[in-house]
């Protein structure tokens, strides 16, 4: 149902910390411009927790404009169920087209406890469903178990894998065959996970290097497996910012060199300062001196 890259875009803020939606149409245009293959909002990437549920619904509306007949997926990501299920009834009614579901990022879930809440959402909004399984970030893991057990709810379509373990993908594989879309959920395994069968990439650098990200995919996608890990080692250390506690920091100020936009954040989050900020724009700025032209695909 799904497949190729999904831009976790980021939420653009005014300066007096209110949605910008022109500045988001701007950004996520060149999203689409470059060739991404659907568009995930609200997500950690994108301050989910830090918006309102309102906002979330504004977000979504404005992918959907620039979006075109591409997919927009609402991120669940709220600490209670009830609140959860609430969320994605709104994203069906404005006509989200699917849900990337989140389990609670506050009550770390026992097993059963975790599918119980993800039953609770698809069933609420009755709309397709990538079931984000990042036992890292949110210390409740996905297993392929609970994969298993919920496959038998057709609502379920894909998984974004980001356990941080490459095995995990070839183990979703052999238990289940195609009968989940499996994503890519971090930015530094993707060429490993798109090696070993992945069929999409939810990415987060894509925001400030989109035609450099759908290049290592479609690359991959054609077999052209060498020509992609020339640009994938090129792009390691930009996609290594992705996996760390500031990764909206760092590529949001990333965007501010790439695509000429702001990182304004949402407190308690604040923009890069000092020694870390110096970091992270030397490390974008190294990589836009020695940028590598990109072949036909």
């Amino acid at each position: 149902m799904w497949t190729g890259v999904f831009p976790a875009v980021t939420t653009k803020f005014t300066a007096d910390d209110r949605l910008d939606h022109a500045e988001m149409e701007r950004c996520y245009g060149l999203q689409m411009e470059a060739g991404c293959d659907g568009i995930i909002v609200c997500g950690s990437l994108g301050e989910g927790p830090m918006l309102s549920s309102d906002e979330k619904i504004e977000v979504l509306k404005t992918a959907q404009k620039v979006a075109g007949s591409k997919p927009v997926l609402l991120t669940v990501n709220e600490p209670g169920t009830r609140e959860a299920a609430s969320i994605a009834r709104r994203a069906a009614k404005e006509g989200a087209n699917g849900l990337m579901v989140v389990p609670s990022p506050i009550y770390h879930t026992d097993p059963q406890e975790t599918v119980g809440a993800l039953r609770a959402v698809a069933e609420a909004g009755d709309l397709p469903v990538m079931i984000y399984s990042n036992r890292l970030a949110y210390r409740v893991d996905v297993t392929v178990d609970l994969m298993e057990e919920l496959a038998s709810d057709k609502r379920f379509v894909a998984i974004k894998e980001s356990s941080d373990d490459i095995r995990r993908s070839t183990e979703i594989i052999n238990r289940l065959g195609d009968r989940y879309d499996l994503f890519t959920g971090v930015d530094n395994l993707a060429f490993e996970a798109l090696s070993v069968g992945a069929i999409g990439w939810v990415a987060g650098l894509v925001t400030a290097f989109p035609r450099e990200t759908v290049a290592i995919y479609q690359l991959m996608k054609k077999g052209r497996r060498e020509e992609a890990l020339k640009i994938y080692r090129w792009f390691r250390p930009l996609l290594d910012l992705d996996v760390s506690t500031y990764l909206v920091q760092n590529i949001k100020l990333a965007e501010v060199l790439a695509i000429d936009t702001n990182d304004r954040v949402r407190m308690p989050r604040r923009p890069l300062s000092g020694e870390r900020r110096k970091a992270v724009e030397k490390i974008v700025k190294d990589a836009l001196a020695v940028r590598p032209q990109l072949p036909a695909f």
